[in-house]
């Protein structure tokens, strides 16, 4: 098996174009298509985590957060990145990351937190716009069926939780094949009328290459009618955390006795007390301060984080209780959904968890 079969795996899960702007997802260092000997799954990665792989035989280590956020202008082994990539480099390992790619999807880093606090009913909180696009073609009835399945193949049609959506309008075309045309119906130099669909259907943007492809693989006609329309719809399966409700309604300072055990945590941060119940709760791994006024708009009762500076503290003005937990320690739960996606597709492959602390935050 090749590396870039578990990668895709991982891609299928968490596709690299819904990874935010300043961030740098994919594969870091390495071939993806040599052969994949065993994997190695991490937070980070350090030169403890390379050395790790190295004993353990994996030429494959699959992060959440990037080992290189900005280019190199030289690999000199001054930083402990460089070293990273030049131990790598020495031993042929390949380095992949999916951060907020694996962050802005259901599945990941939001809904598993949301999973291991008991939460229900869950949605993002923050969901992104203007990555839809709406394509519209006009197919000959006896095709249509034809051409919608395979539109629906490449990646179009999915609403929520539904699949194969489309909008379908018969109606009548014309067109006159020019003397060199060779029409699929018609005479050339003829109008020609034709019963047809107007079939519609939405996909993400970035599936656009591989769905027009599938639609000019079966669409009979040689020259093929479409339209790609951006749309400004928010789209509710990607986005910024997650919003939850608890089975039960609980006393603030139970709830973070309840974070305390989920997360591990020596200590936790969080605002004063309001002496009120938790039901409604916001959450968002690493450091999602930034989502604070969404959090409050949505109206819930408590936000937890990974990270917030002093004045988010001061900001959130008693509307919802803070909950701090550690960057490291809301996102250590990658290694969970990477060894879930890749030994339910490949059982019999050698996949480790790290089991070395890369947490750069101690506590006394």
């Amino acid at each position: 098996m090749r590396i870039k079969e578990i990668l895709q795996t991982i891609e299928a899960l968490a596709p690299v174009p819904l990874q935010e702007d300043f961030d740098n997802c994919g594969l870091q260092v390495g071939d993806m298509n040599r052969e994949a000997t065993a994997l190695l799954l991490s937070l980070d990665v350090t030169e403890s985590v390379i050395d790790e792989a190295i004993s353990l035989g994996c030429n494959l280590i699959i992060s959440h957060h990037p080992l290189a956020f900005k280019p190199f202008k030289s690999l000199t082994g001054r930083t402990y990145v460089e070293r990273c990539m030049i131990k790598a480099i020495r031993h042929d390992i390949a380095i992949y990351a999916a951060h907020t790619n694996l962050d802005n999807v259901l599945q990941g880093v939001n809904f598993k937190l949301a999973e291991m606090l008991g939460l229900q009913q869950l949605r993002i909180l923050s969901p992104k716009r203007g990555l839809l696009l709406k394509l519209v073609t006009f197919v000959p009835e006896s095709h249509a069926e034809y051409v919608r399945n395979a539109l629906f193949n490449a990646g179009a049609g999915n609403i929520g939780n539904y699949e194969s959506c489309s909008f379908n309008l018969h109606g009548e075309g014309t067109f006159k094949a020019g003397a060199t045309a060779n029409p699929f119906v018609g005479t050339v130099g003829k109008l020609h009328f034709e019963k047809e669909v107007r079939i519609e259907t939405v996909l993400p943007r970035f599936k656009q290459p591989e769905v027009l492809r599938a639609l000019l693989s079966v669409h009979p006609y040689e020259e093929p009618a479409y339209d790609f329309y951006p749309i400004e719809n928010e789209w509710h399966q990607v986005g910024s955390g997650v919003v939850g409700v608890l089975p039960e309604a609980i006393p603030e300072q139970e709830f973070l006795y309840l974070l305390k055990d989920v997360f591990n945590l020596p200590t936790i941060r969080h605002t004063k007390l309001q002496n009120r119940d938790i039901h409604d709760v916001a959450l968002c791994g690493g450091a999602g301060a930034f989502l604070i006024p969404q959090a409050i708009a949505y109206g819930a009762d408590a936000f937890v984080t990974g990270e917030a500076k002093y004045n988010d503290f001061y900001d959130v003005d008693s509307r919802l209780l803070l909950a701090v937990v550690g960057h490291y320690e809301s996102e250590v739960c990658t290694k969970e959904i990477f060894f879930d996606a890749i030994t339910k597709k490949f059982p019999t492959f050698a996949v480790h968890k790290s089991a070395f602390d890369s947490n750069p935050v101690k506590y006394l």
